[in-house]
């Protein structure tokens, strides 16, 4: 049986040069549109278009969302046969992502927007102009609560890369979309800017995603010295 290995680090840069690669096609495609020329075909913007739904970005982002939630599974299944503590932890996190691709796929947050804003009447909402971002936020801090001691029983190099993964992820995912929906209500989303807004936005989503999935694999290979991936018979 061929074996191929791959250490994180590498897995990691991969990773990393394709999201690179995602964003600058949807920059130079958002570019072309309002800077170069205006008849660009529109089909070949909206495949790369970061702030757009099925397209090329989209998939790629729900397969690291799945990736993430497939190696946390792994884990939980190791810790769970080791008796380790924190099992259930690991396996709602595997479960939270696994949710997290759903909602990048068919955009099920973005159902929120329209009744939340109903229940704040409406206008003038500043950077809570995309309303979700209010039951997201009070999401992350009750998450926050519930993970402490796991994150606090985590190695030390585990638990600072698994910081530095949120801190990109929810800076990119409400943090950047704040200062978006704000610029939105003012300025509208059919410009230049809002789409650099957005791109920054998923460039550091994406960058989350990739240092979380570095950060698990590192894990595994520290803890258990080798993990293998047969495919084949």
């Amino acid at each position: 049986m061929n074996q191929i290995s791959l250490k994180p680090s590498t897995i990691a840069r991969i990773l990393g040069a394709v999201a690179c690669l995602l964003v600058l096609a949807s920059i130079g495609g958002q570019l072309s549109k309002y800077v170069l020329w205006h008849d660009i075909p529109i089909r070949l913007v909206r495949i790369f278009d970061v702030d757009k739904e099925n397209n090329i970005p989209t998939f790629f982002s729900v397969l690291l969302l799945i990736f993430s939630s497939l190696l946390l599974a792994i884990i939980t299944l190791i810790n769970r046969k080791k008796r380790t503590v924190h099992v259930l932890k690991w396996a709602i996190l595997s479960s939270g992502f696994m949710f997290l691709a759903y909602d990048e796929a068919f955009q099920v947050h973005e159902k929120l927007i329209k009744p939340i804003r109903i229940l704040l009447g409406g206008d003038n909402l500043g950077v809570f102009y995309y309303a979700w971002v209010i039951p997201g936020i009070a999401l992350v801090l009750v998450l926050a609560l519930f993970f402490l001691r796991f994150m606090l029983h985590l190695p030390t190099k585990t638990r600072l890369s698994f910081l530095v993964a949120v801190i990109l992820f929810i800076g990119g995912a409400i943090g950047v979309e704040l200062i978006g929906g704000r610029y939105a209500e003012l300025n509208g989303p059919k410009n230049l800017m809002y789409s650099m807004i957005v791109a920054i936005e998923e460039s550091l989503e994406m960058g989350g995603l990739i240092v979380f999935i570095w950060a698990l694999l590192r894990y595994c290979a520290d803890n258990y010295k080798e993990v293998r991936f047969w495919f084949g018979a």
